[in-house]
């Protein structure tokens, strides 16, 4: 396996050059089609936002003073792009001008050549730059894996059809009027939809039972979160999430699991989840029970934020949103 993933690392890559300089883009073209890398080459900003939209490269040689003057832009708009912001980009120039590095630093740009250029250099910076873009690749799908995977546990209880999808919208809103950022914003979305992804390792008996669960059911149950971090531990891009995963079920007052914390050492991130959660809870019908109104699903929060579980403010903060504007707040955003 360890060899076929090596391959595929070091395979031919797709490379886009822009350049309005024909005899220059011809020579790099052929240059890169001997090493066997599929080459187009364009020579406007609009043709090369186009084709990374349609067909993202591998990487893309852009030179400084091409398309018509425009590279240290094109740069900048690729790397604000969240669907070309992983595309290397190698700014070819024959300028040595050490303002023009910086310039291309601050646009966002990857790595530099300068013409004449060594060819066995190009070659190298090329192989890095690519091998570094699909091993990202290779941690995005890993991600998507584990979002299916989560959309696939929801799946094995019909009562919770939704449930993930209406938590990343009711968190994320949350998080939102709390002034988050974006990263924050990501991790809650994302959190909702692997929020629970650790009863993968739960067994239908316990998953679905209808009524309460006795002792040991509930030790299995309450070993959910552990398992969820574990399975998210692998991917650096889900750092943000695993505390969300591991402590949406901890209280205020040290009486939740798995790892009994109590006050300031719940992360935010997971109390705005565990009351979002609770909230959906309520408000979903069961077959052992209808769904509940929103002003009794208020109440229970209200009551536990009275005993200690919940955050005041956080509760207060979300029954606004819900209150105010339910339809606009509370609606999942489209995947």
């Amino acid at each position: 396996m360890s060899c076929i993933l090596k391959s595929i690392v070091n395979a031919p890559a797709s490379i886009l050059i822009a350049d309005d300089d024909e005899t220059s883009s011809r020579f790099l073209k052929r240059l890169l089609t001997r090493e066997g890398h599929s080459v187009s080459v364009v020579q406007s900003a609009d043709a090369v936002l186009s084709a990374c939209a349609t067909h993202p490269p591998d990487l893309v040689l852009i030179d400084l003073v091409a398309p018509q003057g425009h590279g240290f832009e094109i740069c900048r708009q690729l790397k604000e792009n969240t669907a070309t912001r992983f595309i290397p980009i190698v700014i070819v120039t024959s300028q040595r001008d050490k303002q023009d590095k910086l310039k291309g630093i601050d646009a966002g740009a990857d790595d530099f050549v300068t013409k004449p250029f060594d060819t066995a250099e190009l070659h190298a910076r090329i192989r890095s730059l690519v091998r570094l873009k699909r091993n990202t690749d290779d941690l995005e799908s890993a991600e998507a894996v584990l979002l299916g995977l989560g959309a696939t546990i929801e799946a094995r209880d019909p009562c919770t059809r939704g449930h993930c999808q209406r938590l990343a919208a009711y968190a994320t809103s949350l998080g939102r009027s709390l002034g988050l950022d974006d990263d924050d914003l990501s991790a809650l979305e994302r959190g909702g939809f692997l929020h629970d992804i650790g009863k993968i390792a739960v067994p239908d008996a316990v998953l679905l039972k209808e009524g309460r669960l006795d002792p040991q059911e509930s030790r299995v149950m309450q070993e959910h979160p552990i398992v969820g971090d574990a399975l998210c531990s692998g991917l650096r891009s889900l750092n943000a999430v695993r505390p969300i995963v591991r402590h949406h079920h901890e209280r205020l007052d040290g009486s939740g699991y798995p790892d009994g914390l109590k006050n300031a050492e719940v992360p935010l991130l997971a109390q705005i989840v565990s009351i979002v959660d609770v909230f959906d809870a309520l408000t979903t019908a069961r077959p052992y029970r209808t769904a509940r109104p929103h002003d009794e699903a208020f109440d229970v929060l209200s009551s536990e934020s009275s005993k200690g579980w919940r955050d005041r403010a956080l509760v207060d903060a979300f029954v606004t949103i819900v209150e105010k504007k339910p339809d606009q707040n509370t609606r999942p955003r489209s995947r």
